[in-house]
């Protein structure tokens, strides 16, 4: 009999299932694909009408995964630093066959 696999049970590191999780969480995965252009924080939680904070966890964690990459940083006109990111990737694909997952990433 074929023993069962829990999420719970998973290694944090395992870098698959990070990804897994990201592109499965809606916020995630609308701010990963809403920066095929780069875009500040600011200008994506106004375009998709998410809070601030949760914009910047997001970032945060798709910056971890090597999902998004800061760009550049600029200032504004009230001297304000605003760093503007983009997504590494235009399209992902999960696979899953027995209990091997297979993601492909197509670079952006």
């Amino acid at each position: 009999m074929p023993q069962r696999i829990f999420v719970s049970r998973l290694r944090k590191y395992d870098t698959n299932q990070r990804i897994l999780i990201s592109l499965a969480d809606f916020q995630s995965r609308s701010v990963l694909f809403s920066l095929i252009k780069e875009k500040s924080v600011e200008d994506l939680a106004r375009e998709l009408k998410i809070p601030l904070s949760s914009v910047y966890k997001k970032i945060s964690d798709l910056e971890e995964l090597s999902l998004i990459e800061q760009m550049k940083e600029i200032r504004s006109h009230s001297g304000k630093k605003i760093k503007l990111y983009r997504s590494r990737i235009s399209k992902a694909e999960v696979t899953l066959k027995n209990l091997e997952m297979i993601i492909n990433l197509y670079p952006n």
